[in-house]
């Protein structure tokens, strides 16, 4: 069985890097369609999805795990929550991150 991904397009470059399965949605309605879709595949033991896409996958796609062990449907949170949860400004994130990882401060 394979592992996939439900992600937007920004975040799909780096999951395909990473070897993952890769299916994009561009907006939420798209990305429960194809949520939808991909949990009747029979080849997929792990489905995660973008949570910026889809807050609640398990809800979404309910009618049509019911009664299927497989795909198992992981959540993930979207690069906007992991940057501030989209409130907070990203460059000023990324700054503090790398200044705790290496020490210095950068200026982006």
């Amino acid at each position: 069985m394979k592992i996939a991904v439900l992600t937007d397009p920004e975040s799909a470059s780096g999951f395909r890097l990473a070897g993952m399965l890769v299916f994009v949605a561009g907006d939420p309605e798209e990305a429960a369609e194809r949520l939808r879709e991909l949990v009747r595949r029979d080849d997929l033991g792990l489905l995660a999805v973008d949570q910026g896409l889809v807050p609640d996958p398990e809800a979404v796609a309910a009618r049509e795990l019911k009664g299927r062990e497989f795909p198992v449907v992981l959540p993930f949170p979207s690069l906007s929550f992991a940057f501030g949860g989209g409130d907070g400004d990203t460059k000023d994130y990324i700054r503090r991150l790398v200044k705790s990882t290496i020490g210095y401060e950068i200026k982006l």
